[in-house]
């Protein structure tokens, strides 16, 4: 693929466990994903930290990841791409990374998910 990608990865819950507002554990599928980051990163794919966490907690995250070997493009904004409609708190991105998200890209994702939605209204 020769199209460069921007990915917007969270932290807590995708990069380590969930363990906010301190740094959580790393599992082996969170190592792996750390690594295919790297790759993708060294490809010259963009990286974007995208998470909730403010300083200095936000601090702490970039500390940890740059210390794991994991360095990002931006942080909570993309510099490399200018919104024609004006400021946003989206940031724009080809694929978000986040543990909280619900698929809907294509006609089953998009089932998956109305059909876990609804299962809510059931309860």
């Amino acid at each position: 693929m020769d199209k460069k990608l921007t990915f917007a990865i969270d932290f807590d819950g995708c990069i380590t466990e969930y363990g906010f507002p301190e740094i959580g554990e790393q599992t082996n599928q969170q190592l792996k994903l750390l690594l295919t980051l790297n790759k993708l990163k060294k490809k010259g794919h963009k990286l974007i930290l995208w998470t909730s966490r403010g300083t200095p907690a936000l601090e702490e995250a970039i500390r940890w990841c740059n210390e794991n070997g994991l360095e990002f493009d931006a942080h909570n904004k993309n510099p490399f791409y200018e919104k024609k409609s004006g400021p946003s708190p989206k940031i724009i991105a080809d694929y978000y990374i986040d543990d909280k998200a619900l698929e809907f890209g294509d006609d089953i994702s998009r089932k998956r998910s109305l059909k876990f939605l609804r299962s809510l209204l059931d309860e």
